[in-house]
């Protein structure tokens, strides 16, 4: 076959370190713009970023010339330059040192994508521990809840 064709989308999740709520609504809807762009710029399409104030979610499909990995890695030193740049109650910030990353079906994007979109309102009623416990547990990810969290 003279030509490689691949589409697998990825469900992304990482928060701030120690969870502090620091991407107000002003900062994180930009913040979210800039990460997709960051996507799309190293040929992983985005679909969706959003999130709240402590965590992403980002909904992209993979590059076929980059590692998962690599590609996390670009998102969270890019944007963690980004943000520090938006003011002094920035110069501390950190993400995570962990992500989740989970396969999407393609006929499951949009269901995802109006997940994400709905992250506000998803999270009146469940923290974002109790969020990632549950995408880890319906992924069959086994985990030690003592290395989970930074």
């Amino acid at each position: 076959m003279p030509q490689s064709h691949a589409r697998v989308l990825v469900h992304l999740v990482f928060s701030t370190k120690y969870r502090q709520r620091c991407l107000t609504s002003t900062v994180g809807t930009e913040l979210h713009s800039y990460m997709a762009a960051t996507l799309t710029n190293n040929n992983c399409p985005s679909l969706r970023v959003g999130g709240v104030e402590d965590h992403v979610h980002a909904l992209f499909g993979m590059s076929r010339t980059h590692s998962l990995a690599e590609i996390v890695e670009l998102m969270k030193t890019a944007s963690s330059k980004w943000i520090k740049t938006r003011g002094r109650e920035f110069d501390q910030f950190h993400w995570q040192n962990g992500y989740g990353a989970f396969s999407v079906s393609s006929s499951r994007a949009d269901e995802v994508i109006r997940y994400i979109e709905h992250q506000p309102e998803h999270h009146r009623a469940q923290s974002f521990q109790d969020e990632y416990r549950l995408l880890l547990q319906k992924h069959g990810i086994e985990f030690d809840e003592r290395y989970v969290w930074d």
